[in-house]
């Protein structure tokens, strides 16, 4: 039995290294067990072999000759394909920099140095990434936590990130950061750290918020609250040392639907009732691996719609068509959107790729602003949730596309355009 126990063991290794490359279902309740593994296969492979290997070395001695050789042998297999996966995350740099370069120009802006102040000694580079270290971002940077911008307890609540060195008076730039998870759970911490952190070091000021989710809230209470905590942040945040003038939005998965929507309906009455006169404009938009489009025009996961239906909107989509469309970013593409930088995982098994395609080519052919779409090969859904290196290239990433957009702005207000 511990022979058989063993070689199944090295046989799931195998596969789930597999379905980091290629995930074995997109459709249905695997598809959950399908990202859930993927996701470790993508982002952390050596503290996946790692653990593997320590694993069958405790029972590699009880097993018999021809047991152990199949079990190590299997295991290698894995182990190569797992050091495939970690060098395909270290060369995301190249997939991020062409999407740059193809939208921004190659004599694009890769420096933020003179764009804003710096805090501190140590602000000129980030500190490394890593997994260890995303386990305290939140206690290094979450400076001031708990922050009530609206009357709903807990879930109006927001953290600001900012560098303890960073002056009251900084004026930095702001990113709003917007939690994914299906707007059904979810919370404004362990999101979009790696991020956050990098943004920090550079001289930021982050707002990471909590809103109102489902099913106990019903459509449109979630946007209606981001909206609420972009406008507590454009009033508020001078006193943290950001720029309520320059505000950028950005969130993953759900929250990616959400930066998008907030992006594309500036000022919209109907998702800020109660402070209609509140500016919710945003400087720029990233959204990750998003949902734009509801109305089925565009692919979506077999199993969202009918959990939009019974717990989200509470409405079908056959009966209700309107507040579908309503709800999609792609219902309000046009020319005056704000600079957005897309990104999507080919691998993704939660939200297909091709929503992500269909909004940025879309966009694109409506925005008189630049729309970067970047593609990462073998990511998978949160792929950005980790201090992985694929994470890390994209913080870098971000914050070279929102320098890039800072400074033209800044020559556009010097020049009166």
């Amino acid at each position: 039995m511990r022979r058989l126990l063993a070689v199944l063991g090295s046989l799931a290794g195998l596969a789930t290294t597999f379905n980091g490359y290629r995930p074995l279902t997109k459709r249905g309740y695997p598809s959950l067990y399908a990202f859930a593994f993927g996701l470790f296969a993508s982002e952390l492979p050596l503290q996946l072999i790692a653990g593997q290997s320590a694993a069958l070395a405790a029972v590699s001695r009880r097993l018999s000759p021809r047991a152990r050789r199949a079990s190590w042998l299997l295991s290698a297999l894995s182990w190569l394909g797992l050091l495939g996966l970690n060098y395909a995350g270290r060369m995301a740099n190249k997939p991020l920099t062409a999407a740059l370069d193809a939208e921004l120009g190659a004599g694009r802006r890769t420096e933020s140095r003179d764009l804003w102040k710096r805090p501190g000694p140590d602000a000129e580079i980030a500190k490394a990434p890593g997994v260890v270290r995303m386990m305290r971002v939140y206690q290094d940077y979450a400076t001031d936590s708990d922050i009530p911008y609206g009357e709903y307890g807990g879930r109006n609540t927001l953290d600001v990130w900012r560098h303890r060195d960073l002056p009251r008076d900084g004026r930095a730039p702001v990113l709003l950061q917007i939690p994914g998870g299906a707007w059904m759970v979810g919370s404004k911490r362990g999101q979009a750290h790696p991020l956050m952190a990098h943004l920090v070091e550079r001289g930021w000021v982050c707002v990471s918020i909590n809103y109102r989710l489902s099913p106990r809230s019903t459509w449109p209470d979630h946007i209606i609250d981001v909206k609420r905590a972009l406008a507590w942040t454009k009033a508020h945040i001078a006193d943290y040392g950001g720029d309520p003038d320059w505000v950028a939005v950005t969130g993953g998965s759900a929250g990616g639907h959400l930066c998008a929507l907030t992006a594309l309906t500036p000022n919209d009455p109907r998702f800020q009732p109660g402070f209609a006169d509140a500016d919710t404009g945003v400087r720029a938009a990233v959204p990750f691996y998003g949902i734009y489009d509801f109305t089925g025009e565009t692919g979506l996961h077999p199993l969202l719609t009918p959990a939009l239906g019974a717990y989200v909107f509470k409405q079908s989509r056959r009966r209700f068509p309107d507040t579908y469309r309503d709800a999609s970013p792609m219902t309000y593409l046009s020319a005056d959107a704000p600079p957005f930088f897309v990104l999507h995982g080919t691998n993704d098994s939660l939200v297909p790729v091709e929503q992500g395609r269909a909004f940025a080519d879309r966009l694109r052919e409506a925005s008189t602003s630049p729309v970067v779409y970047a593609e990462l090969p073998l990511a998978q859904h949160a792929f950005d949730i980790f201090g992985s290196p694929r994470a890390a290239h994209t913080a870098v990433a971000v914050e070279q596309f929102l320098a890039e957009i800072y400074a033209r702005q800044a020559t556009q207000v010097i020049s009166g355009h």
